[in-house]
């Protein structure tokens, strides 16, 4: 969000102040950049001190981001919470509280600065359980760095790879919870697949749309993917660094 003043800017407003009253929070949601999405709330501050912030978790589809957001805030007895750091949201297992250094903050929640008009926003970083952890998942408790944490390099630093920025890759959660991508397509100039295992035997619920930046960033062998022509593919094992030209009449299906 803007600090312009224009009307873009007064309707936001408008819409995060109606959140606020009806609901106790406006959660914010940011995807479909460079960086993995992250969503945070406005207004849990004048209740509990501090805003959430859920970044990467790409475990959870949308909805269930929402809902772990609405469900931690309302839960009673949450700034004491804070320094016990557990909470459990039905379905979606056990998240923990942590510490947001300031510097993560000032690069995330712009639009909770905005609304408040200040530069000193409390934050809270919500971390699921490690069967729910993905490689998006920042530590957000130490200084944002490019060095320590790679795939969230780009909140800072100008973009240098030489692909459009937004763009995309299906993938499947066994590569977002780190193992080797080993089916990998180029579709379109700016569109991937990128498979740990068997593509066309990924069931639909495990799969997730990501920026290209995020696999690229904890696996440089890839880079020969994202080379490809378009419409190519490329397989490996497991325990293989390079990769082999798919032959057309072996191809993915």
């Amino acid at each position: 969000m803007t600090s312009d003043g224009g009307a873009e800017r007064q309707e936001a407003l408008r819409r995060i102040c109606s959140a606020i009253e009806s609901d106790g929070r406006f959660i914010y949601v940011v995807s479909g950049g460079d960086i993995p999405r992250f969503a945070y709330t406005i207004g849990v501050s004048e209740h509990q001190g501090f805003e959430l912030i859920l970044a990467g978790a790409a475990m959870f589809l949308g909805d269930e981001v929402l809902r772990i957001l609405n469900t931690i805030d309302a839960q009673p007895g949450l700034v004491e919470g804070r320094e016990r750091g557990v909470f459990q949201v039905e379905g979606l297992g056990t998240l923990t509280l942590r510490p947001v250094h300031e510097s993560w903050a000032r690069l995330l929640i712009l639009g909770a600065f905005d609304y408040y008009g200040r530069k000193d926003v409390a934050a809270v970083q919500v971390v699921p359980e490690r069967r729910h952890w993905t490689i998006d998942i920042p530590d957000m408790s130490q200084p944002w760095s490019p060095e320590s944490e790679p795939v969230w390099r780009w909140l800072q630093d100008p973009w240098t790879l030489p692909f459009p920025s937004r763009s995309t890759t299906s993938t499947n959660l066994d590569a977002l919870r780190g193992a080797r991508v080993t089916e990998a397509a180029r579709w379109e100039e700016d569109y991937w697949e990128m498979f740990a295992g068997s593509g066309p035997d990924t069931p639909r619920e495990e799969s997730r749309v990501v920026p290209v930046a995020t696999l690229l960033a904890v696996d440089p062998t890839l880079v020969e993917v994202i080379a490809l022509p378009v419409g190519r593919a490329l397989w490996r094992k497991p325990d293989e660094v390079g990769w082999h030209a798919w032959e057309p009449r072996t191809g993915m299906t």
